[in-house]
C-alpha cells in the first residue's frame, strides 16, 4: 500500500475508478489547485462531503475517495474554469489538514484495485441496463473503453448512472469486491422492475 500527498477537493459526488467527472471550478482554492495539478501533471483527490458544502468553508470528507487526474480543461469565461477529470484509484485519508486558503490537504494511502469478476456480457442484467443506458444517453457519459465483461466497471458505472443517494454511492465505493457490488446492483434492479 503506497502513501501519497494530495489535494482534496470535497463533493457532493462520489467519483469511481474510470468513472468521468466534469468540474466548473470558480473559487479560488480550487482554481490555484487545477493549475497546480496542470501545471505538475498531478492528481487530486475527490471525496463525498461528510458535513459542509461545496462552497465556503472547508468541509469534512468521507474518508476513502478516488484520486482524480485533468483530462481536459477549457475557460471560455474569465475566472471559471471547466475540466474534465477521469477517477483513477480508490484511497483512505489517513490524515487531513487545511491552508490558510482553505484547501485540504490529505496524506492517503492508495487502495489496492478491488478484485474483479468476469461477467457474461448479454446474460447479466446490469451488464444489459447499463448497455441500454449508453446506448440511449449516447456518447460522452463514460469514458472508453467500454467494458460490459467487467464486473468492476459494470458496477461502478451502474453506481455512478442510477438514481442513489450520496451515502449509498459511498459504502459501493468503498466495496472491496465488484462481485460483491454487482450483487447488491443486480438486487436493487430486479427489485424495481428493470
Amino acid at each position: 500500500m503506497s502513501v501519497a500527498e494530495i489535494a482534496l477537493f470535497p463533493l457532493q459526488t462520489v467519483l469511481f475508478p474510470g468513472g468521468r467527472l466534469p468540474l466548473r471550478i470558480f473559487e479560488q482554492r480550487y482554481m490555484d489547485m487545477a493549475k497546480a495539478c496542470l501545471r505538475d501533471e498531478a492528481p487530486f483527490g475527490v471525496c463525498l462531503i461528510r458535513e459542509g458544502a461545496e462552497v465556503g468553508e472547508p468541509a469534512v470528507p468521507e474518508e476513502v475517495g478516488c484520486i482524480a487526474r485533468i483530462v481536459s480543461w477549457d475557460m471560455q469565461q474569465l475566472g471559471v474554469l471547466q475540466v474534465v477529470a477521469r477517477g483513477e484509484q480508490r484511497f483512505r485519508i489517513l490524515e487531513r489538514r487545511v491552508q490558510a486558503n482553505g484547501l485540504a490537504i490529505a496524506r492517503v494511502a492508495l487502495l489496492p484495485a478491488e478484485q474483479d469478476a468476469t461477467l457474461d456480457a448479454a446474460a447479466d442484467l446490469c451488464a444489459r441496463v447499463l448497455r441500454k443506458a449508453l446506448d440511449t444517453a449516447g456518447d460522452g457519459l463514460v469514458e472508453p473503453p467500454l467494458r460490459y465483461d467487467s464486473a468492476a466497471w459494470v458496477s461502478a458505472r451502474l453506481a455512478e448512472l442510477l438514481p442513489l443517494s450520496g451515502a449509498s454511492r459511498q459504502r459501493l465505493l468503498a466495496m472491496d469486491d465488484a462481485r460483491d457490488r454487482i450483487e447488491i446492483l443486480r438486487r436493487l434492479i430486479s427489485s424495481s422492475g428493470q
